[in-house]
């Protein structure tokens, strides 16, 4: 089995996420993509999050019906601070990983908590992002591979604002997502009880 590991917190999940995770899938020759969204990430917790009920539900209905895409949910399961290198050993030691990363999640990498296993235990595949030179990123992670894509400047804190106001964001996240958040009014209240504490956007990394 040759898995790709896209993470992140996915509030929301949106077509940036969904063009990295399908040229992954085939430029790499993976037999799937899990889309993971984080549980409580160490490294970052300067914003408040939305439930976890929230992100994976939007992620179901983001990839459903998508051959090659899966959703998993063991970091929101887990207690405590995530890490990666938790993640990637709780894995079928037979299993081939690929960490799918923003460009400049990947050149951060070597913040991470026990990097260096994390990297002995998966391949590297960086989704390119303005701004990021990718001799820097093989300078830090040599093995790293780029993947041949468009760049799409989209955020989740952009969208998440652009909801807030008011502002039209239909194409820049699946019609079901979209759906989902105008339904609930899910951005609205940017500090309301859907929100918990602890967040990243990897996006970013972990």
């Amino acid at each position: 089995m040759r898995t790709g590991i896209l993470g992140g917190t996915f509030d929301p999940i949106h077509i940036a996420h969904l063009h990295a995770g399908e040229t992954a899938l085939y430029q790499a020759s993976l037999d799937r993509v899990v889309f993971m969204p984080a549980g409580e990430p160490w490294q970052k917790g300067d914003r408040l999050l939305t439930g976890a009920a929230h992100r994976l539900e939007m992620i179901r209905l983001a990839i459903s019906d998508i051959d090659g895409f899966e959703v998993d949910d063991r970091e929101l399961e887990r207690e405590g601070p995530t890490y990666t290198i938790d993640t990637v050993l709780s894995f079928p030691e037979d299993e081939e990983l690929s960490l799918i990363l923003g460009a400049d999640a990947a050149l951060g990498l070597p913040t991470w908590h026990r990097w260096d296993e994390v990297v002995d235990r998966v391949s590297v595949l960086v989704v390119p992002r303005p701004g990021t030179d990718a001799r820097e990123v093989q300078s830090v992670i040599p093995q790293a591979v780029f993947l041949d894509m468009a760049v799409l400047e989209i955020s989740g804190t952009e969208i998440r604002e652009m909801a807030q106001i008011g502002e039209p964001f239909r194409f820049l996240v699946p019609l079901a997502v979209h759906d989902y958040i105008e339904g609930l009014g899910l951005y609205e209240e940017p500090d309301g009880d859907d929100r918990v504490g602890g967040s990243f956007d990897q996006e970013e990394g972990s």
